[in-house]
């Protein structure tokens, strides 16, 4: 028996990095999951792999009528929704006084209003289901700041705010509401942003308690935890994937 066997999910930024090893773990533990991103190429490719538990949807976090699309067509396929993974993100380095108010925006419109919308829409079709379960994939970044991703940390504040809220909306209905906190994922995305950073990568990793790149998998089994009846009593709880980073005060 999987630990999600039954259970119909859907999960956002799903075409590569922790997006896509979340829709495969969880197919993996007996789901079927429809995935949204705007990488239509490598959203197809990855649907292909998997196979018919898994089926990908061009889809943008910041348009509510891709929203309504993506919840309906997922209903129509699998007969149901119980699990939602607000994972879709974007990170820029760069500090404020050189940021836009477009990019500030653009930041906070995918990593929040995103993840607002997605609850907005979402919500009904649990409920319909009996009740389920959402996670937020927020970061170390929505504990601490850090120079140069004064926007990403935010946003990354917020979606803590925005899980808290959600999880005191929402519990009565039968519906858990919690935020993962990853640190150093090797993903393509944190790949560019450390280059960007000029941080000296030999120097950060010697510091943790666990000295190296956090696997996008080990994110996935978090979330494939929060996800499943295993975390019932479980609901606006932060969990922290992270390899000991926010154990330093940073002296």
């Amino acid at each position: 028996m999987g630990q999600l066997d039954g259970k119909v999910a859907f999960v956002t930024g799903g075409a590569r990095g922790m997006g896509a090893e979340h829709v495969r773990r969880f197919v993996a533990a007996g789901a079927r999951v429809v995935f949204g991103d705007v990488l239509d190429e490598e959203g197809k490719a990855l649907a292909a792999e998997i196979g018919d538990a898994a089926h990908f949807v061009h889809h943008d976090v910041t348009s509510e009528s891709d929203w309504q699309a993506a919840v309906s067509e997922t209903v129509a396929r699998y007969g149901r929704l119980d699990i939602l993974v607000n994972n879709a993100g974007i990170l820029r380095f760069k500090p404020i006084v050189d940021m836009s108010l477009d990019e500030f925006n653009t930041i906070m419109a995918i990593n929040v209003t995103g993840s607002w919308l997605g609850i907005k829409t979402v919500a009904p079709a649990l409920i319909a289901a009996g009740g389920g379960s959402i996670v937020n994939v927020s970061s170390v970044e929505g504990f601490v700041g850090a120079s140069g991703l004064a926007a990403y940390s935010a946003s990354k504040f917020a979606l803590r705010g925005l899980t808290k809220s959600a999880a005191r909306e929402l519990g009565h209905s039968g519906i858990r509401v919690n935020s993962i906190h990853p640190g150093a994922i090797a993903t393509p995305m944190t790949a560019s942003v450390a280059g960007a950073s000029g941080v000296d990568g030999n120097t950060f990793f010697s510091e943790l308690p666990i000295p190296r790149w956090g696997q996008p998998v080990e994110v996935s089994e978090v979330a494939l935890f929060l996800a499943s009846d295993a975390s019932s009593y479980c609901t606006g709880g932060e969990f922290v994937v992270d390899g000991g980073m926010l154990t330093s005060c940073g002296y």
